[in-house]
């Protein structure tokens, strides 16, 4: 016989167990024979058993699971490291201690371990939850594009709180949008006009008001809209709780349970609230930087240089890249304005705002603003430049500027360019045969000094000879073998006599290629390219004569 000792401290035989000693315990003691039969029990196990007297089988005056220890212990030897014996008797959890009598009998000492058991119960069931809540609020934070984290939502509600969940987005018009998530089924998405007054709660809580009890929905009156498709059965218990956001409530989310299944216990409403409050943060954080990213973009677009193309029958090409490659804006940048009608000059303009990044972006934002605004005056750069560097002077900003005009015109088949530096770089003008001309053309910087002061100088561009407007950028790029030499523009213009011809986009390609061979992965300024090209008329010719730039007082 298997004997294992109870709270008593030693076996004893029934005939003394029904003594003094147990009778009063508070403990309920059972005292069975060898056969099942129940012989003694005391005060305790007969307020437990109250129906059960001496006599009676085991099996039959309490529950199975006691009777089957009991028959284990009586058939032989048992697992000592198998511990008590738990079941229920009644609402309660008793663990069964067996004392082996001489005699045969078996003394049963059943001690009640609801209280530690359901303690167990709890805490299990709150690491649980925690652990949901923590992989959900993981979750739902790897995605910041709104639709997405509205699906993974869902469907972690239907997977973790209920059997389906439907997310209720903040109107768009008359409309809202609805992600529907059953679980093991995919999930979906629709934008319907609804009634959010059908729902019980549902208005209330799209506005940020604290969820009405459970208990309170009628699941009968759930419109059909709510029910996604393929729901099991009809509805038996519903949740709606408020998505709280970031001041805004950042939707609604209904969870529905099929009538088969067990109603929300005021535990799961709790734990309900705990998930949409990091369901509402995660939306409205995925909601936030879709609009930062959208007012990005368009504040983005006005500075990001601009596509250029043939106007009025000369060619123009750009590129640029930023000090930082995963910056797309910098202090560089150039526009092209055409004229309103080819007989009017489209003028150029390629800058260089001193310093890097964001901050200098915006002032070059500032500058094509207002340079555009002084379209009108682009016949005289002088006047231009005069009025530009009065703005930035009369701004908050301690930065200043260079800059290169150029005023173009087509006649006759051939490009006219009237150029005008201040502070900037010369132009240079490929000629057909492969020659390189440096613009005489200087100035003093643009938002520096009380007034600025530029020369002014023409040239005209034959079919198939480009003019290049460059920032140091190209110049200034430190590297080569040593990683410790400038490119210069000694290195460029020889570069260039190669691009005699060349198409104004594959000059500045070809410029940019050879600034980034020469770099490597090292530092590198902001990069600005633009090429001014009048077009080949016919089959390639070598110019032997070529214009020169010609100062203008």
């Amino acid at each position: 016989m298997c004997a294992s000792r109870g709270p008593s401290a030693r076996p004893r035989s029934a005939d003394v167990s029904v003594g003094a000693t147990w009778g009063n315990a508070p403990y309920p003691v059972l005292v069975v024979d060898r056969h099942g039969s129940l012989v003694h029990f005391n005060a305790a196990a007969r307020s437990l058993l109250p129906k059960a007297t001496s006599g009676d089988w085991l099996h039959e005056a309490a529950p199975s699971w006691l009777s089957d220890a009991h028959r284990r212990v009586t058939d032989g030897p048992c697992d000592e490291a198998a511990g008590p014996s738990v079941g229920p008797v009644n609402d309660r959890i008793f663990e069964a201690h067996p004392t082996a009598a001489p005699d045969g009998d078996v003394v049963w000492w059943l001690i009640d371990d609801t209280d530690r058991r359901q303690a167990e119960t709890a805490l299990r069931s709150a690491k649980a939850r925690s652990e949901v809540l923590s992989g959900a609020s993981s979750t739902l934070l790897s995605t910041l594009n709104v639709p997405r984290c509205m699906e993974v939502a869902a469907g972690l509600a239907a997977e973790h709180l209920s059997e389906a969940a439907v997310l209720v987005a903040p109107a768009q018009g008359r409309r809202h949008p609805l992600t529907y998530a059953r679980r093991g089924g995919p999930v979906s998405q629709v934008t319907l006009p609804i009634d959010t007054r059908s729902v019980p709660g549902l208005s209330e809580a799209l506005q940020g008001f604290p969820p009405v009890p459970a208990r309170w929905i009628d699941p009968g009156d759930i419109p059909d809209w709510v029910v996604p498709a393929g729901f099991a059965g009809p509805v038996g218990s519903v949740i709606v709780t408020p998505l709280p956001g970031h001041g805004v409530p950042a939707g609604a989310l209904i969870l529905l349970r099929s009538s088969t299944e067990q109603a929300f216990t005021q535990g799961e409403e709790v734990f309900a609230r705990l998930f949409a409050a990091r369901a509402g943060a995660a939306l409205s954080a995925a909601r936030l930087y879709t609009e930062q990213a959208t007012v990005t973009a368009t504040l983005m677009q006005e500075l990001l240089p601009p596509v250029l193309h043939r106007v009025h029958g000369v060619d123009y090409a750009g590129g640029y890249r930023a000090s930082k490659d995963h910056e797309r804006v910098g202090g560089d940048f150039y526009d092209v304005h055409p004229g309103s009608d080819p007989t009017q000059e489209t003028l150029v303009v390629l800058g260089d705002v001193s310093g890097k990044g964001l901050d200098a972006a915006v002032l070059t934002g500032k500058i094509r603003n207002t340079l555009h605004a002084l379209l009108p005056l682009a016949g005289n750069h002088q006047r231009v430049l005069e009025l530009l560097n009065g703005a930035l002077l009369s701004s908050h900003h301690a930065r200043f500027a260079t800059l290169v005009l150029a005023s173009v015109r087509r006649r006759a088949g051939r490009a006219q360019l009237r150029m005008t530096s201040a502070g900037h770089l010369p132009p240079l003008v490929i000629r057909a045969d492969g020659t390189v001309e440096e613009m005489p053309t200087r100035g003093t910087l643009v938002g520096a000094l009380p007034t600025v002061s530029a020369d002014t100088v023409e040239t005209v561009l034959e079919p198939g000879e480009t003019c290049l407007l460059y920032t140091d950028g190209i110049t200034e790029a430190r590297g080569g073998p040593l990683g410790d030499e400038l490119f210069g523009e000694p290195r460029l213009k020889r570069a260039l006599t190669e691009c005699a011809a060349m198409p104004a986009e594959a000059i500045v390609e070809r410029v940019q290629m050879l600034a980034a061979q020469w770099l490597g992965s090292g530092r590198h300024d902001d990069m600005a390219v633009v090429a001014i090209s009048a077009p080949k008329n016919g089959p390639l010719s070598v110019v032997n004569g070529r214009t020169k730039g010609r100062r203008i007082a």
